[in-house]
């Protein structure tokens, strides 16, 4: 009998083994796979858009400017002969602030009221002149032609040239006028520059004064691109300022800028503010609180609804059992509703709950 080698057996074994184990694995799988669930429908709950106009409190930050406030720079050069008022005076329309000096001014004023003086006496001499020719020349041959119209033409010249001096001396007039610098309206001086004694004038960039009129402040609010239409002319808005603690004060809007801001993408609205009691300074930041309310009905969802991925913020809306993404943008939020713009409708099946793991073109089973 002949006895196999070690090598045979060990080959045999080998083969038996492997046998074994991959009708082990083949067992494991068709159990894993009787095991695995069959791929079901998923169950969604879904809620229609709501159309509302509701109104809601919006709190944004704001500024108190003076009703009017102006630099005053002198328009012609000269020195500064007395400044009358200082910071912090009190000054009515019209009232004589700062007085300049400039004689070449005063000069110029004189020597155009001179030349005034003269034409007008030289065209009274030829309006007198012209007056007793042309009676003269009544009586046939007693006055020649061109004697008469040498007197018209004097006469004429002397009256062109008196208006021009009228002109001139209107111009130097007003450049005097200059030299008493006035208050354009009642306020207040908010800031001076200058002492008697400096040169101004001649393109120098520094005002001499600061007016601003205080009786009656602009509260200046930017608001925001999406609220921007949520506001009505006469509306009444509540604001503080850090200066008056716990203290409430109201205001009524009056004007807005219907351009947007391309820099801030805002617009600009203006509440004027009784301050004739002085109880304000101007120029404080306040805190407004402004009742806003759409133009018109928009839509509104359960906030679950929506989707904040980084492919953008969406709903899912159920066509015909088949899920859809409908890029939404948000408005305000009140309480658990989103306001939503976007490619909907009031009949459309928005699901409650959004997730991002929900495919598009998944179909779904709405409960």
């Amino acid at each position: 009998m002949k006895i196999p080698s070690f090598k045979n057996i060990h080959l045999c074994m080998l083969s038996v083994v492997i046998t074994v184990l991959a009708a082990s694995c083949g067992e494991k799988q068709k159990e894993n796979k009787e095991k695995a669930p069959k791929d079901k429908t998923t169950s969604v709950k879904v809620v229609h858009p709501t159309a509302d106009r509701p109104t809601y409190l919006l709190e944004l930050p704001g500024e108190l400017k003076p009703y009017e406030e102006v630099s005053l720079f002198p328009k012609v050069k000269g020195f500064v002969k007395t400044v009358l008022v200082d910071r912090g005076s009190v000054v009515k329309k019209g009232q004589l602030l700062v007085r300049l000096d400039a004689p070449e001014l005063t000069a110029q004023y004189q020597s155009s009221r001179s030349d005034e003086n003269k034409l007008r006496e030289d065209l009274t001499y030829s309006r007198q002149a012209y007056a007793r020719l042309r009676k003269a020349s009544l009586k046939t041959g007693s006055v020649a032609e061109i004697e008469l119209d040498r007197a018209r033409s004097k006469y004429r010249s002397d009256s062109s040239a008196l208006s021009a001096a009228f002109s001139k001396t209107g111009v130097s007039g007003q450049l005097r006028d200059y030299l008493r610098i006035t208050a354009p309206f009642n306020g207040v001086v908010t800031s001076r520059n200058v002492s008697a004694g400096a040169l101004v004038g001649d393109n120098i960039q520094t005002p001499l004064l600061s007016i601003a009129q205080t009786e009656r402040l602009r509260l200046t609010v930017a608001i925001p691109e999406k609220h921007a239409r949520s506001i009505a002319k006469g509306s009444k808005v509540s604001f503080s300022v850090s200066d008056h603690p716990g203290k409430v004060l109201s205001a009524t809007l009056s004007r807005m800028s219907s351009f947007l801001d391309q820099s801030s993408r805002s617009i600009t609205a203006e509440f004027d503010v009784d301050n004739s009691s002085g109880e304000l300074g101007g120029g404080e930041y306040a805190q407004v609180k402004l009742q806003m309310k759409r133009p018109a009905p928009s839509l509104w969802l359960p906030f679950t609804s929506v989707v904040s991925a980084q492919s953008g913020v969406f709903v899912l809306r159920a066509n015909d059992d088949i899920l859809e993404r409908v890029p939404v943008k948000l408005g305000i939020r009140k309480g658990e509703l989103q306001e939503v713009f976007g490619d909907l409708t009031k009949a459309d099946k928005i699901l409650i709950k959004g997730t991002e793991e929900l495919e598009e073109g998944k179909k779904v089973k709405i409960q």
